[in-house]
């Protein structure tokens, strides 16, 4: 059954952790965090890593989601999410898609 779902081209990887790193960029800035702070909030020893992440490379850990969540100030359940939208749109597509069943 999924074994002719498609398949994400690294473009498109590129596109989706792109869109990512923009999107909690604002969720950052709208909280008027500067990437040190954020890093901080999350006892990061090096704010590039948040720099990495907006700029499309890098992915959060999942054992800190919840963690990312509190410090942006966004519930874990939405976060996560989101997050799972960019990370694994297939998945994510499966999940949450509505569909006629």
């Amino acid at each position: 059954m999924l074994a002719g779902a498609p398949k994400t081209s690294p473009e498109a990887a590129k596109e989706q952790r792109a869109a990512l790193g923009h999107w909690l960029k604002k969720l950052r800035e709208e909280r008027g965090l500067s990437q040190r702070e954020l890093a901080d909030r999350l006892s990061l020893d090096y704010y590039t890593f948040i720099s990495q992440l907006e700029n499309g490379r890098g992915r959060i850990p999942v054992h800190r989601y919840a963690e990312w969540a509190h410090a942006l100030g966004v519930e874990p359940r939405r976060f996560v999410k989101t997050l799972l939208s960019y990370y694994e749109p297939t998945t994510y597509s499966i999940l949450f898609d509505d569909d006629a069943s």
